[in-house]
């Protein structure tokens, strides 16, 4: 009898469950392959895949479908969302040639989605590397964790239709008991994902103020020596304050947000050094401009400067004597690199944990447009940051990180139905090709 049951529920024709069979697959493990559409990705491959999702540990689902009409074109994402009800990027490879995605603007900005679908779809031609292209892209930027339903089990393939047919009998949540559950089990992964963005700052951080103390230390100068003027004692007296301040507030931090108001203290540590240098040689007192872009360590920009990060549009940045230099003469400016997943990485793409540093460095609203097209920029314009040039409001690594659902966490059905609304034209070229709909999902002429 119970075999019977299983070959029920494995069968394609089981999958009279449609998109749920889908959604409860994806609830216990990141990609879900229907059996009919098994020739798209192997088990395999969609083995490999979905161990790479869940070692980058965040929310992203992936599905390969049959073009059927129990999967509707038009509405697939946004049902899927819905049905699956955990915040986070979908993408789903529809029948030989259909390929979209989607995703929570709290987790993936719609634009940064609607790039990295054309570059996977541009590159690729076939649904493994189509799919491996979108997947390694978005587990770098997308924000947020892993649901906590997927744990260390869950299977990929064919098996997810069964798996998530048997779960669906078996499991029932109560609607009271088991939402105080979830909300208690996302406060807990918000407050871990928060100790761990904070350790990841606080790296980095602390070379901020071991730096700027060697500075301190390597300086000649004696507030007693009989040259010194009390401007002079005054700037080096602030200088040793801002330190001992940064000091102290990393010392005290306790969730990401901490940090911006520590390398606020850092910048204005090292413009009293700049002051305090050019009256010691009689040189104009420096304009006060924010740190140089490429490395805030060497102190107060000097000019701005036109550059372009790999891949992106000129702009005009802010940067240290040494460095305008370097970029006058064709050569790269030294940059800060900082420690990641796929090893060292300038700061600005090497994702939204960097968000409070940076914002301490450069705030007053400027910041964004720093960043444009870099992966710290891309965070940046998401609603969840939404920055106002005085902090971050909201975001995953931002400055708040807010009372809703995070990337990763349980929403139901409540999202923003534009985050998942149109399609893709034909050419999947232009601009205009993207969110064109209001229906969510796939456009027919895709197809």
């Amino acid at each position: 009898m119970l075999l019977a049951v299983l070959a029920l529920a494995a069968s394609p024709a089981h999958a009279a469950g449609g998109l749920d069979a889908v959604a409860e697959g994806l609830k216990k493990s990141p990609v879900y392959v229907d059996p009919r559409a098994s020739s798209q990705l192997s088990s395999a491959d969609a083995a490999a895949l979905e161990k790479k999702i869940k070692d980058a540990n965040k929310p992203v689902f992936v599905a390969v479908l049959p073009d059927s009409p129990e999967y509707p074109r038009a509405t697939l994402l946004r049902l899927l969302r819905t049905k699956v009800g955990v915040t986070g990027v979908y993408v789903v490879h529809l029948g030989d040639k259909g390929f979209n995605a989607a995703a929570d603007a709290k987790v993936m900005s719609h634009s940064t989605v609607s790039n990295i679908v054309l570059d996977a779809k541009s590159s690729a031609s076939d649904a493994k590397t189509e799919l491996n292209t979108f997947v390694d892209q978005a587990d770098q930027v997308a924000k947020g964790h892993a649901p906590s339903s997927w744990g260390d089990s869950g299977g990929s393939g064919g098996s997810g239709a069964a798996a998530g047919a048997i779960a669906a009998g078996v499991i029932v949540l109560g609607a009271g008991g088991g939402g105080y559950v979830l909300y208690r089990r996302a406060k807990k992964k918000k407050a871990e994902r928060e100790r761990a963005a904070l350790d990841q700052l606080r790296t980095v951080v602390d070379e901020d103020i071991t730096a700027f103390g060697e500075e301190l230390e390597r300086l000649d100068f004696s507030p007693a020596d009989p040259s010194a003027t009390d401007a002079m004692r005054g700037d080096y007296t602030h200088a040793l304050d801002a330190y001992d301040r940064a000091k102290s507030l990393m010392a005290a931090a306790a969730k990401p947000d901490d940090v911006r108001p520590v390398t606020e203290a850092l910048e204005d540590g090292r413009f009293s050094l700049a002051t305090l240098a050019a009256r010691r040689t009689g040189a104009p007192l420096p304009e006060r401009r924010v740190p140089c872009f490429f490395d805030p360590r060497h102190g107060p920009s000097v000019r701005d400067v036109e550059w372009a990060p790999a891949g992106g549009a000129v702009r005009s940045v802010p940067a240290c004597a040494a460095d305008a230099s370097r970029i006058a003469d064709g050569a790269e400016p030294m940059t800060r690199h900082v420690q990641t997943a796929y090893g060292p990485q300038p700061y600005w793409d090497a994702g939204p944990a960097y968000a409070p540093w940076a914002g301490g460095y450069f705030g007053g609203g400027m910041l964004p447009g720093l960043l444009i097209g870099t992966m710290l920029g891309s965070a940046l314009s998401t609603p969840a940051y939404a920055y106002d040039g005085g902090g971050f409001g909201g975001g995953e690594m931002g400055g708040g990180f807010d009372s809703g659902p995070q990337g990763g966490d349980f929403s139901g059905a409540d999202f923003n139905p534009g985050d998942f609304s149109g399609g893709f034209g034909d050419t999947g070229g232009g601009f205009g090709d993207f969110g064109g709909g209001d229906s969510g999902g796939f456009g027919g002429g895709d197809w």
